[in-house]
């Protein structure tokens, strides 16, 4: 029986080795797909880098633009240079910036926390919001704040991003002077660690708050519906009556079940906030790669853009695999099917 048992852990063990490998293969085949269709997407665009550089330098004769063609290698023929961007991918190299002047590796890593940071931030008060609104809404289905509600809930999904940071700067920023306008820091002023921190904090509340709150109301009100569907089955029949408490029906019961689809679109719309914030971070002067974005395509800054869109697809799917594992911790039932 012990030699079975250590074949069958043996088995389970190769098993596991085997499926890490495989997705580790999937998981590259995938990110050389999308780099090469973003390869071939950014440089189908109009314009040309060489000719960019060369006006902000104040001189476009033709011996400046071919010079400044074979230097960054825009000379080669398409295939050449994707060729050359794959292999430099694999190893881990994305290319120098033509207008900084600098590894665009060291660029993605200045400003990816700060992104990071305003995405993590939006995505938490979204979801928490949304699901903590939605499930009181649907507990009060047909009420007048479950009107109330869904009329708020409404304009939040109908404001543009950028309209609604521009409002609240002008209430918290110009009129009540409570928070910081713009920038991601206080320039010029000595603090110690914690008073950093409260800094970074208070000028993070407008651009979180703004890019949260289309995905707020979104995810509240399919919360809601959730709830409502959930509420008429048959299990929480029983569980009613059996007597048990309204609270910790909602708590156990309800909320549980319900939470499955706000999860599987949080999971799917957490890479679209990253997208999201290019505006965001304009508006506000916020240090991050939205803004890194902006500027690149103004300058027409191949390896900046390329970097940056490989980076946010990078994103996408490790949002999606820990989706699934979340998805999988909360509804046991999803590994029973996976594993039969």
């Amino acid at each position: 029986m012990s030699v079975i048992a250590l074949d069958a852990k043996g088995g389970r063990g190769v098993a596991v080795v085997l499926g890490i490998v495989g997705w580790l293969a999937k998981f590259v085949a995938v990110v050389l797909v999308i780099a090469t269709f973003n390869f071939v997407l950014v440089h189908a665009a109009p314009g040309d880098p060489a000719q960019v550089i060369a006006g902000q330098s104040g001189s476009a004769d033709a011996k400046l633009l071919s010079q400044l063609r074979a230097e960054y290698g825009l000379d080669k023929p398409y295939p050449v240079q994707l060729a050359t961007y794959l292999k430099r991918i694999l190893t881990l190299d994305l290319g120098f910036s033509y207008r900084q002047q600098r590894p665009v590796l060291s660029l993605l890593a200045e400003r990816l926390p700060a992104t990071l940071l305003l995405t993590g931030t939006a995505f938490l008060i979204a979801l928490f919001l949304g699901v903590v609104l939605g499930t009181l809404a649907g507990v009060r289905a047909g009420t007048w704040s479950d009107t109330l509600f869904t009329v708020l809930s409404l304009l939040l999904y109908a404001m543009p991003v950028f309209w609604l940071g521009l409002m609240l700067v002008l209430l918290f920023s110009v009129r009540l002077d409570w928070l910081p306008a713009f920038g991601y820091v206080t320039i010029g002023v000595e603090m110690t660690p914690l008073q950093h921190i409260r800094d970074i904090a208070s000028h993070l509340v407008l651009p979180a708050v703004s890019l949260a709150a289309v995905y707020l109301a979104i995810y509240a009100r399919l919360m809601r519906s959730s709830v409502i569907e959930v509420t008429h089955q048959d299990f929480i029949k029983t569980a009613r009556a059996k007597g048990l408490k309204q609270g910790r029906i909602v708590a156990r019961h309800i909320l549980r079940n319900a939470i499955l689809p706000v999860v599987t679109v949080a999971g799917m719309q957490a890479g679209a906030l990253v997208g999201g914030a290019v505006v965001i971070e304009t508006v506000f002067a916020w240090p991050g790669l939205g803004r890194l974005t902006y500027d690149a395509v103004l300058q027409r800054d191949y390896p900046v853009m390329l970097g940056i869109f490989l980076v946010m697809s990078i994103i996408v799917i490790v949002l999606n695999l820990v989706t699934d594992a979340i998805y999988r911790l909360i509804d046991p039932r999803v590994s029973l099917r996976a594993a039969s």
